[in-house]
């Protein structure tokens, strides 16, 4: 049984492998990527050129992922720095009612199991964010960070 929703709208690369019960709209996703299981992408998500993104991940709107990037399993993105289900007034937001704010992942980087990625961020090509850690600022290019929140341990050592 595969379980996939794939909306008419989503541009998809060559190549491109997709698991059961994935949920993509709006997004394009570029050559040979693989989308692993339960994994949503909403619109306006950008995924580059081979990129790995392990199941239960969820990529909202506002989020571009660079080309040989590594997602972990369980990985978060938000795109809201103020989320509420209701306006002052009581009633329901609706899409004028937020302010959707973009994240970029550069080139190269890892991101693992079970982060939390906050919006408004860039995390650095070749950076490695570890499991659990929670990114509440920009991770330079090249630096390893882990925690709540997030911190610089040390530079990725050049081979």
């Amino acid at each position: 049984m595969k379980c996939v929703a794939i909306a008419d709208d989503v541009k998809l690369g060559r190549d491109v492998r997709i698991y059961n019960f994935v949920n993509l709209y709006g997004c394009e996703i570029g050559d040979e990527s693989r989308i692993g299981t339960f994994v949503e992408i909403q619109k306006g998500a950008k995924v580059g050129r081979r990129v790995k993104i392990s199941s239960h991940t969820f990529i909202c709107e506002g989020v571009e992922i660079e080309d040989h990037v590594f997602v972990g399993h369980g990985v978060t993105f938000i795109n809201d720095r103020f989320p509420r289900a209701v306006t002052a007034s009581g009633e329901l937001q609706g899409d004028g009612d937020w302010t959707m704010v973009p994240t970029i992942v550069r080139r190269g980087a890892t991101i693992g199991s079970g982060a939390t990625i906050l919006c408004g961020v860039e995390i650095g090509e070749n950076a490695i964010v570890g499991a659990g850690s929670v990114v509440t600022k920009s991770v330079p290019a090249g630096a390893i960070v882990a925690g709540n929140p997030a911190r610089v341990l040390r530079r990725i050592e050049e081979r």
